[in-house]
């Protein structure tokens, strides 16, 4: 039942519309017939009309010229909007890229000094070993109550380990 009543609703609207289109367009096609007729009488007032037809049509060239002009302008202003919300876009990106570049620098260098200190770490144990399998070669050939400095070959590995490996 709405919704039959909400239809006929509509429906008469419709039929209003149709009936002022259909009226104006009679009235218009009425006062064109009564012009052409008073045109035709060439009399001061016929000049008249036809004057201010012109001067209507020339008025709505002019009307016509500048809303171009101003669709052109609206389209502009909506083609710079675009280019700065594009600039705006790549700004962030920009922005985004620059951060992540950051952070994965920094990232790098932490792990580079985190290397760095398990490399240090590991040669410092290194020399340590070193030097105890130094000490330790002295002590054999010491011990071995060897008359090391008068073998030459002796002599350069006693020379040699006596050599501190820390100051190498």
């Amino acid at each position: 039942s709405f919704s039959a009543t909400e239809d006929l609703q509509n429906d008469v609207e419709e039929v209003k519309v149709s009936f002022q289109n259909k009226t104006l367009a009679l009235q218009r096609i009425q006062i064109m017939d009564a012009l052409r007729k008073k045109l035709k009488e060439d009399n001061e007032d016929s000049r008249l009309i036809l004057e201010t037809m012109k001067h209507i049509m020339l008025l709505s060239q002019r009307i016509i010229e500048h809303q171009q002009r101003a669709h052109q302008k609206e389209q502009q202003l909506i083609d710079m909007k675009i280019k700065r919300l594009l600039l705006k876009n790549r700004g962030q990106k920009l922005q985004e890229i620059q951060t992540m570049r950051k952070k994965q620098k920094e990232k790098q260098e932490s792990v580079n000094v985190t290397e760095t200190e398990k490399t240090l770490k590991t040669l410092q144990k290194e020399r340590a070993t070193t030097t105890i399998v130094q000490y330790v070669f002295q002590h054999i050939i010491i011990g071995s109550r060897v008359n090391w400095s008068e073998d030459p070959s002796l002599k350069a590995i006693v020379l040699q380990l006596e050599k501190n490996v820390c100051l190498q």
